[in-house]
Parts: structure tokens; C-alpha cells; sequence
């Protein structure tokens, strides 16, 4: 009897292996509430073929999540993406039944999703800011000093991003967002996240370098980022990155946003070998071949969140 018993177990097992991995995932990414993911300045849900969460999405709902991408404007305050983030929430749960969402937002996208999350943490069951500006840019603090309001300099700068902001709309089929790249350069600087934080401060760390609170109003903060501008030299935007980068004077960064200035709750790493445009699985896939896939990045969440209960 034993040995039958044994026997069994054997087949079983080797059935298990023999099983596509698509079939032994199932499930694997399926959270109890659906995802939402938010892009960041100059985002894009998708222009044609191109998304902007690179095969992101697919490979989520691959395994069981139910994921929705969202279109904010490509430019504008932190405060204005909000509003437009929840009216887009509210939908999503309308069409759906759940009670609360998911929210994943990538560079200007993490501190618009901590605005919904802090306004109506009620429909809200986890915040993940991936490469986020949560306590402001060195790149917008220099673009802001170069061409300070008023100026000649500025006009044109506004002139030249809303008009590319308002091009990205168009393309990605936006539903006629307004843009305005003054007031994104202003909230994703140090002073204007430090004025967001004041208002809306959950999951923000409170020393300089730290981590934030995993849990707030019911609502679970995590975080991840990397910290190499260059990381392929087959994506023709890294050297822009690598140039960037400077402004952080010797400071982690991923080209656009200090490691420090990325964490928010629960740490999961602030250092990848990524940088910012890695982290979302771009240029089209062209990330460092040496680092883990930033696709296996956000299935890994998906799955701590399913374990989560949430």
C-alpha cells in the first residue's frame, strides 16, 4: 500500500512539472482588488503599439490580476492628475463591483496615487510608487532655477512642454486633459513636494533616507526604484539619463529621481540596476540584461499583494 501511495505521489509530482508554467502561475498575480496603473510626466497609457508599462499589463493579467491603465494629464499639478486619478477610480469600480483598487503609479504617477489614496483612502487598498518623486527632483529643481517663472527662458520652456504634452494627449488618445508644464515642474520639485507632503503626508519617510509607514487609513504603501542611469547602450535615451543624472551631485539616482526621494512605505529596494525609463520596461524592452526584468518586478507585487489579502 505504501509503495502505491508513493507511487502516486511521484506521478503527481512529475505531472506538475510537465505543466506549462503559464498553468503552474495561475493565479500568481490574481489581488483581490483590481490594479490601476498611472503613468508619469509625459505619460501615455499606449500611442499605437508602444505602451508606456511595456508589456506590463498583458503579463499581470496573464496570471489572473484584473489591471486597468489609466491616462492623466501628461503635465500638470499633482493635485490636478489626482482628481483626474479618482474620477477614473470611481469608474473602474463602478464597472468592476470591487470595493477598492490597487493603485501602481510610476514617477509623477506615485505622488498622484498617494493623492487619491490620501482623499479617499476608502477606495484604496495599496499604494505602490515605483521610481517615485516623493520628496521632489534635483531635474525640476535645476529646470525651475534655469528658467524661473517670468523669464524669457521659461515662456518658451512652457511654450515647447505643453504643446509635447498636449501632442502625447492627442496621440494616446486622451480625452482633452489639460496640460500644464509649469505646474508639474513645481510639484515635482523639493519645494513643491514638501508642500504636497505637509497635505498629504502618508508612507512619506520622516528621516531623510528611511522608510515610511507600511499601513495608513487602511491603505499599504511600498515602494521600488533604481539607482543606474546607464544601463544599456542600446537605448539611445540613456546618455540623456547619464547627462541628467548630474544634477544629484554624486547622489543614488536613476537619472531623474534620487533613491532617497523614491521611498515611500515598505522599501522593497531602492538600488536596481535600472534607470527611470528600466523601471516602467523601457525603451521597449531595452533594460539591463543583468538585472531582474522590471516585468518580474511587478508580478512579484502583484503576488505580495495577493498574499496580502488585498
Amino acid at each position: 500500500m505504501k509503495r502505491i501511495v508513493m507511487g502516486w505521489l511521484a506521478a503527481c509530482t512529475l505531472a506538475i512539472g510537465l505543466l506549462p508554467a503559464s498553468a503552474q502561475a495561475a493565479g500568481y498575480t490574481q489581488t483581490k482588488y483590481p490594479i490601476v496603473l498611472i503613468h508619469g510626466l509625459f505619460g501615455f497609457d499606449n500611442i499605437g503599439p508602444v505602451e508606456y508599462f511595456y508589456g506590463i499589463p498583458s503579463a499581470l493579467r496573464a496570471d489572473g490580476a484584473r489591471v486597468f491603465v489609466v491616462q492623466v494629464s501628461a503635465a500638470n499639478s499633482t493635485e490636478v492628475r489626482g482628481e483626474q486619478l479618482l474620477t477614473q477610480v470611481r469608474q473602474i469600480l463602478a464597472a468592476t463591483g470591487a470595493g477598492k483598487v490597487n493603485l501602481m503609479g510610476h514617477s509623477h504617477g506615485g505622488p498622484t496615487a498617494r493623492y487619491v489614496a490620501s482623499v479617499r483612502p476608502d477606495l484604496v487598498a495599496s499604494v505602490t510608487s515605483i521610481g517615485g518623486v516623493n520628496k521632489g527632483s534635483a531635474v525640476a529643481d535645476v529646470l525651475l532655477g534655469v528658467a524661473p517663472a517670468g523669464s524669457l527662458q521659461n515662456t518658451a520652456l512652457v511654450s515647447v512642454t505643453n504643446g509635447l504634452a498636449s501632442i502625447i494627449n492627442f496621440l494616446s488618445g486622451g480625452s482633452g486633459n489639460t496640460q500644464n508644464s509649469l505646474a508639474a515642474a513645481q510639484s515635482l520639485s523639493t519645494a513643491g513636494t514638501l508642500k504636497f507632503n505637509a497635505k498629504h503626508p502618508q508612507g512619506v519617510p520622516t528621516t531623510a533616507c528611511g522608510q515610511g509607514a507600511y499601513s495608513v487609513n487602511g491603505v499599504a504603501y511600498y515602494s521600488w526604484s533604481g539607482a543606474k542611469p546607464y544601463s544599456n547602450v542600446l537605448d539611445v535615451v540613456d546618455p540623456a539619463l547619464a547627462l541628467t543624472s548630474l544634477a544629484f551631485a554624486g547622489a543614488k539616482n536613476d537619472g531623474l529621481v534620487s533613491s532617497c526621494s523614491s521611498r515611500l512605505g515598505r522599501v522593497i529596494r531602492d538600488d536596481y540596476a535600472f534607470n527611470h525609463l528600466d523601471e516602467v520596461n523601457q525603451t521597449v524592452g531595452l533594460t539591463n540584461i543583468f538585472e531582474t526584468n522590471p516585468v518580474t518586478l511587478f508580478r512579484q507585487q502583484a503576488n505580495r499583494l495577493r498574499n496580502a489579502g488585498l
